[in-house]
């Protein structure tokens, strides 16, 4: 960072400070803290990879895990929900569970599905599915699953219901996403390791990306596969116990997350304030806060995840962590908070408004090329200078700076690549070969190139939107591999390319040595919509493997619970409950499905409320003479909430 700096610093000197000048430098600064802390981070994850674990990761303690008991308490896994696909998200819990039973761990864990599903046709096949998926274990006790009828705070919201409801019988909680996956053997493992290190309260696993056949996806997925485990040694070597919490496949002591963990309401309205929206980065702070630790366990592989498979599924994703990661602004001055965390929360604020903070500096350095262009040298700066100051070229210093800056970048990833030639060599067959997984690298240096100043434009979008008071819609992720359309990408990146025209058109004009330094960005622009559509379909993804490109360990031997997983996604497809049907007719046309439905409402009464009882039988007025159509999604979920309403509506 320091060498960075000094060359800009440097350059800036040449031929004087200008005005415009004493704005970039401490932007650039500013900027380049994150880069030089990822670097550093990768080199520490390098040397320990080259000559042996860290003295501090778990794997060093001397503790027999085998040997500790665990029939004297249950482990619940618990999997939030909003309106996901059932037959994914019954995939992944069915090949979860048979992980677990295969080894011999069913009697330790049982398995909270945790429904906020809004969307009434989804809910019941949700239902319908859990229902099927009852039947087919050997152990439907170990099967819960509920609705929760007001969405309060969103994911956290949702796991701050069931410490409420069910929490007391359990002394951990697992913490999956709707498309987490974990081998029972890891699950034994974790719970095996906070039994083991009683002062822990959270610890995090680094799930492997995997299942995506998209080219995007596949990138992305490599890239962290490729990458990671470098990156996650680092990380553990400068944290250890002050670690992150990433919200999913974690494991959580329920008491201390339970008296410490609640999360503060910030003052004002969202999106800044309200709810707080990105919740892990918080209660991983606030549990090291009361003093116990937290743990990214690097040696714990059987722990997946899937990433999202277009440019377009990315950045949507990106932009909730966005608001939820800006609130954390807010937080870094909350009292008793360690050190660490609050590096954590303002390297999450940094992910996303360092966007607009480089799209500024370039419009200032672009705009400091300009002048320089347009207008004339100063000779004599001093009226009472006898001799003339010459303009000096800032060639040499341009060059050592952008050189020090893309070392920074680059780096990371050759040094991830040397450790691999030289550590796990074996390994590398995983990838394709040492040959193919070097080409692989190579071509995702150039991807990179390409995302990297789309986001950069998307995120600054995102951070401008939030400080305007733009609220982020709460909807469901794109899972699976769904494929950008042209209108889509043009809605998306119009503005993009028609912005990277003006700016090529401006420098080629104005500047055309500045367009050479800036010729990776205006390129990225200037193809935003072909690259989104194109990087998302299958078939890009199909031709980067045929030719042995971008291949991960996991898609070459796939574990058995990925094997499971994509049985049980093949099977669940031919499932009756897996056609979309409308969901009040269903229930009210099928006693089967109606049966189920009221089995698993949480409350069979009534509302004691008079107007919500008239409320209801205006619905039900409203449902005999017009039909299901005429009703709002609301209303027939209002419907689906009351007992009495299903039973004197039902029609066989």
């Amino acid at each position: 960072m320091g060498a960075a700096s000094y060359g800009m610093l440097r350059l800036l000197l040449v031929n004087g400070f200008q005005p415009l000048e004493w704005f970039i430098l401490p932007l650039f600064v500013i900027l380049v803290l994150p880069i030089a802390l990822s670097f550093w981070t990768a080199v520490f994850g390098f040397v320990i990879q080259l000559f042996g674990e860290d003295e501090l990761s778990l794997s060093r303690s001397k503790v027999d895990l085998a040997a500790i008991d665990l029939h004297a308490f249950r482990s619940a896994i618990v999997i939030p929900a909003y309106n996901e696909d059932a037959i994914r998200l019954f995939a992944g819990l069915k090949a979860t569970y048979q992980s677990v039973q295969q080894a011999g761990l069913l009697s330790h864990f049982d398995f909270f599905l945790l429904s906020d599903t809004t969307d009434v046709d989804t809910w019941i096949r949700e239902e319908m599915a859990f229902d099927d998926l009852r039947h087919e274990v050997s152990d439907p006790e170990r099967l819960f699953y509920r609705n929760r009828r007001q969405n309060v705070e969103r994911k956290a919201g949702n796991i701050a219901d069931f410490c409420a409801t069910w929490g007391g019988n359990y002394r951990y909680m697992v913490v999956f996403d709707a498309d987490s996956l974990m081998s029972g053997k890891s699950l034994g493992d974790l719970v095996r390791l906070m039994e083991a290190h009683p002062r822990i309260g959270i610890l995090q696993t680094p799930p492997v990306a995997v299942n995506r056949q998209s080219l995007f996806g596949r990138v992305l997925q490599f890239a962290t596969r490729a990458y990671g485990p470098m990156f996650i040694k680092g990380l553990n070597y400068w944290q250890a116990g002050e670690s992150n919490y990433w919200g999913h496949n974690a494991i959580i002591r329920i008491q201390p997350f339970v008296e410490h963990c609640r999360l503060p309401k910030l003052p004002g309205k969202e999106p800044l304030g309200g709810s707080i929206l990105s919740h892990d980065f918080v209660e991983a702070a606030l549990m090291r806060r009361a003093g116990w630790k937290v743990y990214l366990v690097t040696e714990l592989g059987g722990s997946y995840e899937e990433v999202p498979a277009s440019l377009v599924g990315h950045a949507a994703r990106d932009r909730r962590w966005c608001q939820g990661n800006l609130q954390h602004a807010r937080l870094l001055t909350m009292p008793g908070l360690n050190w660490i965390s609050r590096i954590h929360l303002a390297m999450g604020v940094m992910a996303y408004a360092a966007s607009p903070l480089w799209m500024l500096m370039l419009f200032l350095s672009t705009a400091e090329g300009l002048r320089v262009a347009f207008g004339r040298h100063n000779y004599f700066p001093s009226p009472h200078s006898p001799f003339p100051v010459w303009h000096v070229s800032a060639a040499t210093e341009a060059i050592l700076l952008f050189s020090s800056v893309l070392s920074l970048l680059l780096l990371p990833k050759i040094l991830s690549l040397v450790s691999w030639w030289i550590k796990q060599r074996s390994a590398m067959a995983g990838f394709g070969g040492p040959a193919k997984m070097t080409l692989s690298i190579v071509a995702e240096i150039l991807f990179s190139i390409l995302v990297a100043p789309v986001l950069a434009i998307i995120h600054s979008r995102f951070v401008l939107g939030t400080l305007l008071g733009s609220n982020v819609k709460w909807s469901a992720q794109d899972r699976g591999d769904v494929a950008t359309d042209w209108s889509t990408a043009l809605r998306w990146h119009l503005g993009l390319g028609l912005f990277g025209v003006v700016w090529l058109v401006l420098l080629w004009t104005k500047d055309p040595a500045l367009l050479r330094w800036l010729a990776p960005v205006l390129i990225g622009w200037l193809l935003a919509i072909p690259f989104s559509v194109w990087t998302s379909r299958v078939a890009g993804g199909q031709w980067a493997r045929r030719h042995g490109l971008f291949l991960t360990p996991e898609e070459m031997s796939p574990p058995s619970i990925l094997r499971d997983f994509h049985e049980a996604l093949s099977s669940a497809s031919s499932r009756p409950w897996a056609t979309a049907r409308d969901g009040l007719d269903w229930v009210l046309k099928e006693p089967h499905v109606r049966s189920v439905h009221l089995s698993l409402l949480p409350s069979k009464a009534s509302p004691a409320d008079t107007l919500a009882r008239h409320r209801l039988e205006g619905l039900r007025l409203k449902l005999r003479a017009h039909g299901e159509a005429a009703l709002r999604p609301e209303e027939k979920r209002e419907l689906l909430w009351d007992a009495d309403s299903i039973e004197s509506l039902k029609q066989a």
